[in-house]
């Protein structure tokens, strides 16, 4: 059960861990992002405030993720 977009960049980066040193934040607060408000998660919607980080490591490391990454249809409401 993995909300999109947030399962999909997370992967991107090869998992939680990664994630959560480039935004400064838990393993257990990049790991909500993936679940359904239902479940106290954030229905894959990642916090805007951590967008522009994760965008500038993918640069670094030749990540493909671009601003649109951030949006899906398939978001839970």
């Amino acid at each position: 059960m993995s909300c999109e977009p947030a399962a999909s960049i997370i992967r991107k980066f090869n998992g939680l861990k990664a994630v959560a040193e480039i935004t400064g934040i838990s393993s257990h607060s990049v790991m909500r992002w993936r679940y359904p408000r239902s479940k106290r998660g954030t229905g894959g919607v990642i916090p805007h405030r951590h967008a522009d980080r994760l965008l500038a490591v993918a640069r670094e490391k030749g990540i493909d993720l671009s601003p649109a990454d951030f949006f899906s249809e398939g978001s839970e409401k």
